[in-house]
């Protein structure tokens, strides 16, 4: 796996520089059927990843945000998001990601974040996550969800489809806040964050942080407690130690 991820550190690298030279400058603005917007900066740099994988592994397949699955008959498939938080990138916030992840047989085993604006790269393997390459990550000791610092993400779809556990939620840490997209689950496996939880999430959006958390120690599964995968319901559960896992699975399902 690690010439796997070699490569894919190196490809995402090299992508990477795309979407950083449209930030702030302007981009046209597309909506697709779903409303969800896209831009020219997530079709190239998608573009730009599937051919450098098409050419390093002919014979895996690759699903991703913006164009049609490639499917092959191998083990293998990557799983890419060009530009993990649109919305952030048109309107000039600097924490959108750029996510890409390996699954063998639909589990996931690599994955990176890169945060282009940052110059932060995250790497996992589910036995190690690394930090720009040679920090070490580990996720914080916490244990109890009253003592946690918690990150809500997609708070306003939560709102309107689940009020009762956003209400739940909202009141249940220590500190709150309220965010998008892939950043708090990296800052869960760099020991920031204590947990995140997110709604209405699909597989590229999530899976490449299966690794990443896991390597650093966390626990991330959906909100049954059940193993992440391309068939999961988009809802997302990522925390730091086992005990604060299972308060949220918890509180995530009293009704």
């Amino acid at each position: 796996m690690q010439a796997f991820l070699d490569t894919i550190l190196t490809i995402t690298g090299d992508a990477s520089g795309i979407p950083r030279k449209h930030f702030r400058a302007g981009v046209d603005v597309i909506h697709k059927s779903d409303a969800t917007p896209v831009t020219v900066a997530d079709q190239a740099t998608e573009d730009f990843i599937r051919a450098a994988l098409i050419r390093a592994f002919p014979d895996h397949g690759i699903l991703g945000e913006e164009f049609p699955e490639r499917a092959t008959n191998g083990p293998y498939q990557w799983i890419i998001d060009p530009i993990d938080g649109t919305r952030a990138f048109i309107s000039g916030m600097p924490l959108y990601g750029l996510l890409a992840g390996l699954l063998k047989d639909g589990q996931p085993e690599i994955g990176v974040v890169r945060m282009p604006e940052l110059g932060e790269v995250y790497a996992g393997n589910g036995t190690t996550t690394t930090l720009n390459g040679d920090q070490v990550l580990k996720v914080s000791s916490t244990t109890d969800l009253g003592q946690a610092m918690l990150y809500i993400n997609e708070a306003d779809k939560m709102m309107r489809a689940e009020p009762a556990v956003f209400a739940r939620l909202n009141n249940a840490a220590r500190d709150r806040r309220f965010s998008y997209d892939c950043y708090p689950h990296a800052l869960v496996a760099a020991g920031h964050v204590d947990a995140c939880v997110d709604y209405d999430l699909k597989p590229y959006d999530i899976l490449p942080l299966v690794p990443i958390v896991t390597g650093a120690g966390g626990v991330i599964s959906d909100w049954q407690g059940q193993p992440l995968g391309l068939n999961s319901d988009g809802r997302v559960v990522t925390a730091a130690t086992p005990a604060l896992h299972a308060q949220l699975l918890e509180l995530l399902n009293q009704d």
